[in-house]
């Protein structure tokens, strides 16, 4: 568990050890299928997976992640042939965003498994069944690992998340925990899975009242709830920036008077906060047949 958290180097040595990653996810199916989810083992595997799963698409070698993107359809010569993870023209980013995940293989084996949908379902099976916090929150930033960027594989992965394992409804029950860390991954989990435009609306109707809920009434006193808010805002700001029906579900859930108490705090120290709801401000009032609304 700590050497897996030793940087760049490290990760990919422990990535490329034949048979660590099988064992890791083979030991939490069993945790999990014994009612065992709580056991400090399952909890220093996950750490580590959560450890070897960031920065995962960035650090893939060039050679190994082109086989794993490689299109499912064709794509004109005219386009700019995709690279991995560096310059591509939109036109082609656009087409990869679409691609799914690498093909469902019964022996699946090594760094593949770090994203598979096996262990997606595992990652949400713990949120909702382990107790213990440093559990949760590895697992809920596992999946934060993987949702992160622009690439193919964290939009593939957040499919998978929202639609097919139906993972929502475990990660709204973690915006309402006591433990700050817990709410914070969760948080940031929502916002990267609001940046795919396709789940916006799946994400607004099962979990935009509960993030509206957890808002503060003004600007809170310490680091990690202030980052906690402003990625509430950030994540509100996807869901409704395209979306009138969703900036009135904000509406209705009584969320506009806090976004304004928040936006109007003075303080440098927790300016983060105060910039992101600003930013939600100047979103919602662009979706003009609210104005009257918002008025009253």
């Amino acid at each position: 568990r700590n050497m897996s958290s030793a940087g760049p180097e490290g990760r990919k040595k422990m990535r490329e050890c034949e048979g660590l990653i099988d064992s890791l996810v083979y030991y939490i199916q069993g945790a999990i299928a014994d009612h065992e989810p709580n056991d400090k083992a399952t909890e220093n595997c996950v750490c580590i997976l959560h450890n070897l799963s960031y920065q995962l698409e960035i650090e893939l070698p060039e050679s190994y992640a082109q086989s794993i993107y490689m299109q499912r359809r064709n794509i004109s010569n005219s386009d700019k042939t995709p690279g991995c993870f560096g310059t591509r023209s939109r036109k082609v980013k656009e087409k990869q965003q679409d691609t799914p995940l690498p093909e469902e293989k019964s022996n699946l084996k090594g760094v593949e498994s770090l994203w598979h949908s096996t262990l997606i379902r595992i990652y949400l099976s713990l949120i909702a069944k382990s107790t213990r916090n440093y559990t949760q929150e590895a697992s809920l930033g596992a999946l934060q690992n993987l949702t992160a960027g622009t690439g193919p594989m964290p939009f593939a992965v957040a499919r998978t998340v929202v639609q097919k394992a139906n993972g929502l409804p475990s990660i709204r029950a973690m915006l309402h925990v006591s433990h700050p860390a817990v709410k914070k991954t969760a948080v940031s989990l929502l916002r990267n899975l609001s940046r795919n435009t396709s789940l916006q609306n799946d994400i607004a109707r099962e979990v935009l009242p509960d993030l509206v809920s957890i808002l503060p009434e003004c600007v809170p006193g310490c680091e990690v709830a202030c980052e906690t808010t402003a990625s509430i805002c950030y994540t509100l700001f996807n869901l409704t920036q395209s979306s009138s029906h969703n900036a009135r579900l904000l509406l209705s859930a009584h969320g506009l008077p806090k976004v304004i108490a928040i936006s109007m705090n003075d303080s440098n120290m927790f300016s983060k906060a105060s910039r992101a709801a600003s930013v939600l401000l100047y979103s919602l009032w662009s979706h003009t047949d609210l104005h009257s609304a918002y008025k009253k």
